[in-house]
């Protein structure tokens, strides 16, 4: 198993809340935890118990999963909302926000590559982006891999994920917040698009899904708004959720995109700790992801200078696109006909 030296066991304790403000989605506890120690042993159905601390996320009322093993590192209750760090043995530190992964140290390089290469490599020229919330750094961190890049603005609404982010999960953000390139801002970031002068190629939606304090940001209202400062070729990229557990919302956030931008292309990556194929878009008024050709996008890799991705290339855009039949065919339609 990888290490993650950096996870130090270190803990805060967060006041207990009542049932009522306790968020569903998250329940660490002493469980009794299946496992079967071989394959013969899974084919004839022999399993073996042990008793472990199991942190489990329910991403709906009738599906759970979780990690064995875990413990907690750290607990505050913000302004906003609850953060907490965990150390698991599978993915290394993690955190939640009102009991909702956000990211890990494990498989973090999945969802922001996924988040921002895309969309940045579609356009032929960014030089400026904007990243929702974003507040772990690691989509600041991918975007300051395109040489061309000049300015990055993160509009993250509570310092506290900034601070316990960089405690725990320094390496999804490394440098990122020290580049004279990034300037973090910390507030409402629909209060930062009202009263920005500036205009942006790329917007990153980096935040918290549509029933949270985020909740604003997901509205045609919002998208009208933003258009003031995206340039006329610029692109958002925004994250859906499981089209096993969240396929009405999924189906509205899209509804809600192809009312206000003329190209809409979801795309999809498995993201371990999300237990799930994890949906994502792309948006924009021109610029079309899904016309990009292989051989333009290595050749923008290579100007760009980008190295050291672990999951995205030229090969794979074009897949992370091609959505599965049994995905195009549940509730929302997440494809064109």
């Amino acid at each position: 198993m990888r290490p993650y030296a950096r996870c130090a066991p270190h803990f805060s304790a967060c006041k207990p809340r009542n049932d009522a403000a306790q968020p569903p989605w998250t329940s660490p506890y002493n469980a009794a935890v299946a496992y079967f120690s071989d394959s013969a042993a899974a084919q004839s159905g022999r399993a073996r118990i042990r008793v472990n601390t199991s942190l489990l996320f329910h991403p709906a009322a009738d599906a759970v999963y979780g990690f064995p093993g875990a413990h907690r590192l750290a607990c505050v209750d913000s302004a906003w909302q609850r953060i907490e760090v965990w150390n698991t043995p599978q993915l290394g530190c993690l955190f939640t926000l009102d009991g909702r992964p956000m990211t890990s140290a494990g498989d973090e390089f999945i969802y922001h590559e996924c988040m921002t290469h895309p969309a940045a490599l579609t356009h032929p020229a960014p030089r400026a982006a904007l990243v929702l919330g974003g507040g772990d750094g690691g989509a600041a961190r991918q975007l300051l891999g395109h040489r061309g890049i000049e300015r990055i603005v993160v509009a993250e609404l509570d310092p506290d994920v900034v601070r316990l982010t960089g405690e725990y999960l320094p390496q999804v953000r490394g440098a990122a917040f020290d580049d004279p390139r990034v300037e973090l801002v910390i507030g409402d970031a629909a209060a930062f698009v009202a009263r920005a002068q500036e205009r942006f190629d790329l917007v990153v939606f980096d935040l918290t899904p549509p029933d949270s304090p985020a909740a604003g940001l997901y509205t045609p209202a919002f998208y009208a708004g933003l258009k003031r400062v995206m340039t006329d070729d610029a692109l958002i990229s925004l994250h859906l959720g499981s089209p096993w557990h969240h396929a009405s919302r999924i189906g509205a956030l899209l509804e809600g995109l192809r009312a206000s931008f003329a190209v809409v292309r979801p795309l999809a990556a498995y993201v371990p700790l999300y237990g799930s194929l994890w949906l994502m878009a792309i948006a924009s008024d021109g610029l079309d992801p899904v016309t990009t050709d292989a051989a333009t996008l290595r050749a923008r890799l290579d100007e760009r200078g980008i190295g050291g991705l672990r999951l995205y290339d030229a090969d794979l855009h074009a897949a992370l696109f091609a959505t599965a039949l049994s995905v195009r065919d549940i509730p929302g339609r997440f494809v064109d006909p």
